[in-house]
């Protein structure tokens, strides 16, 4: 298998690593090479096992969308983890309306951001024309939710009244699955 990815030149840095070292450790994880054309922003992938190669690959597009490669490596960690990319242009028609956008999911100082992943256990970053988050299926779907509310301009109270809610649900979940 063989994969052809462009990446933005602000994140190229991030993926080859000091000395190379998140490159290799990604290599070494997953059994994929991996050629960077630091020139072109191209990485190439290629491996033999299809579950690892898809997990290089997803591993690659997180970096790419803002994750620190700590986190982007997770999706290697929990075969259950997934990563999902909105593109938010498709909710703008302007590029001071895409700001909005962002500034609502970020929040003053990333407080937004960072009581949404408190509140879902999720991973979430916002990057040019992106918000990704990195989580499991159930915690993707609440957390998509939550950005869509914020989207749509619902007041940020409104959307962690709703997280909150979802907690509690999914506490009670647990306790009922185990009693």
């Amino acid at each position: 298998m063989m994969q052809e990815m462009k990446i933005s030149g602000k994140r190229l840095g991030v993926l080859i690593g000091t000395g190379g070292l998140v490159k290799k450790e990604l290599e070494k994880r997953t059994g994929i090479q991996i050629e960077i054309d630091s020139n072109e922003g191209l990485v190439h992938l290629e491996g033999e096992d299809p579950l690892p190669f898809l997990r290089a690959v997803e591993v690659v597009q997180a970096i790419n969308r803002g994750f620190s490669p700590e986190k982007a490596f997770l999706l290697l960690d929990d075969e259950d983890l997934l990563l999902d990319i909105t593109d938010l242009s498709a909710f703008s028609d302007s590029p001071r309306q895409l700001d909005r956008i962002r500034g609502r999911i970020i929040g003053k100082d990333g407080r937004s951001r960072e009581q949404i992943e408190h509140m879902t256990g999720t991973y979430i970053s916002v990057l040019g024309k992106t918000v990704a988050v990195i989580g499991l299926p159930e915690q993707l779907k609440v957390t998509k939710s939550a950005i869509d509310m914020l989207i749509s301009g619902m007041p940020h109270e409104s959307v962690f009244s709703f997280l909150e809610r979802k907690k509690r649900e999914a506490k009670q979940d647990m306790i009922d699955y185990y009693y």
